[in-house]
């Protein structure tokens, strides 16, 4: 089986790392992983900021880096669920505003075939046992994308109850949003950083030594927080979790 990694804006510039532990997972399963170098962010900030036309260029040049491809898998819930949800209702608008059918098929064309990781391991792969190995204490902050967008319910939960060593712990409030957003964080800082505190205070209340996530931009505003606070837990997304084996550990 052949995929496209879409690898996102955030981990592309923040946290290579993520993209680098999709690639070595997928691999291991048996899947051939290309990266279309003309990919580049998904409009997501744009759009979330009211700026519909400028998202425009950025539907047509994703669609265009994913032609072909059957399935593109990406480790960030709210650019799946950007490409899934908004890209259609962006090409729905134009053709609407008289501008013709040309983005509204191109986002029909690519919509279907995004799956962000655990969608893809769980539903496509049938596998929840990827051969993981991190003997640590962990607790999983569902992000608002991939709970209330995506809908992947127990799938990442799934996937680390099987990782050989890990103890997965409960995070209380689990559903609450953490207060990042995007661009809510830039214009509601204060909101954000006192929604981002109580997530983490319930973190460290877990016992857990990880905060696991699905969504880097989420777990960066977290991490923050953690650093500042002087916590005694780290951030990490889950691909790179599940890259993690006896014989090559997370370094």
């Amino acid at each position: 089986m052949r995929v496209a990694l879409f690898v996102t804006c955030v981990n592309d510039a923040l946290y290579p790392r993520t993209g680098i532990a999709v690639v070595r997972l997928l691999e291991r399963l048996g899947v051939e992983v290309d990266f279309p170098a003309a990919q580049s962010c998904c409009g997501q900030p744009q759009y979330n900021t009211g700026y519909r036309h400028e998202t425009e260029p950025l539907l047509r040049r994703t669609a265009r880096a994913f032609a072909g491809y059957e399935y593109v898998v990406t480790p960030s819930g709210s650019c799946a669920a950007m490409i899934r949800e908004h890209y259609p209702r962006i090409g729905r608008k134009a053709a609407q505003e008289g501008r013709g059918t040309e983005l509204a098929e191109a986002a029909d064309s690519l919509a279907p075939r995004v799956y962000e990781l655990t969608e893809f391991l769980v539903d496509v792969l049938g596998v929840t046992d990827v051969g993981a190995y991190f003997p640590h204490t962990v607790t999983y902050h569902p992000s608002c994308h991939g709970l209330r967008g995506l809908g992947l319910g127990d799938r990442p939960r799934r996937l680390l109850t099987a990782v050989k060593g890990l103890e997965l712990v409960e995070l209380p409030g689990a559903e609450e949003c953490c207060g990042f957003g995007g661009t809510f964080a830039v214009k509601n800082p204060a909101v954000s950083t006192a929604m981002g505190t109580d997530k983490i205070a319930n973190a460290a209340a877990s016992g857990a030594e990880v905060l696991c996530g699905a969504d880097n931009s989420c777990l960066a505003h977290l991490d923050g927080l953690l650093r500042r606070a002087d916590a005694p837990l780290r951030a990490l997304h889950l691909a790179e979790i599940l890259a993690a084996t006896e014989e090559e550990p997370l370094s």
